[in-house]
């Protein structure tokens, strides 16, 4: 499955969520029919410079247009995060 790389121009947020193609999230606000707390799967990560996604979660609801202020990584994609955390300086 191709990802796109980002644009040379875009200047993405310092505290930007970077999410793939097949991760999970969990919700961390209500959303429409999603409550708090509802495991996803991401479907469609995009944006120029302003990284948002189309998740599924698991009551059935596909959202779009989620970012880090709506979403939370967790198992494996919370676990690769934070090991790309460290490697930063």
């Amino acid at each position: 499955m191709p990802f796109w790389k980002p644009h040379a121009l875009a200047k993405p947020h310092p505290d930007q969520l970077d999410l793939r193609m097949g991760d999970h999230v969990r919700a961390t606000v209500d959303l429409p029919s999603v409550p708090t707390g509802t495991a996803g799967k991401v479907l469609l990560a995009n944006g120029f410079n302003w990284q948002r996604y189309r998740v599924l979660f698991t009551n059935g609801v596909e959202i779009g247009d989620l970012d880090g202020r709506n979403l939370e990584p967790i198992g494996r994609t919370a676990k690769r995060k934070a090991r790309a955390a460290k490697r930063v300086p």
